[in-house]
């Protein structure tokens, strides 16, 4: 099991992560340093359990909406009839994997963060 550092609001946080997982995991904690900045610059440090929180829950609405996304194109798939219903059947099972894949890598490097 490989393990790199991330840094978030100036503070590095040691994370597991599966090998050749690496580069994928540097982009995620990336990812969130910019909502915990974005944040800090709109409310201030308020502390870093604080901005994580807040953090977790934007991503987690933006996953939200992501998945509302998801059941639109669902529900407009269902509506089709004839040629393409099999390709747009397909392509929605990719989407909802590719979702729950990322759902399980966001479980992950939660966890990871919480053992640190």
């Amino acid at each position: 099991m490989a393990q790199i550092t991330v840094k978030i609001n100036g503070r590095s946080y040691d994370v597991a992560c599966d090998d050749g997982q690496e580069d994928h995991v540097a982009r995620l904690g990336r990812y969130v340093e910019k909502k915990v900045a974005e944040l800090a610059g709109q409310i201030g440090q308020v502390g870093d359990t604080r901005l994580l929180v807040m953090a977790a829950l934007m991503l987690t609405d933006e996953l939200s909406e992501a998945y509302g996304e998801l059941e639109n194109i669902r529900e407009g798939s269902a509506g089709m009839v004839g040629q393409g219903e099999s390709a747009g059947a397909e392509a929605d099972s990719a989407a909802a994997e590719t979702i729950r894949d990322l759902a399980r890598r966001i479980e992950g490097i939660a966890e990871g963060l919480e053992r640190a």
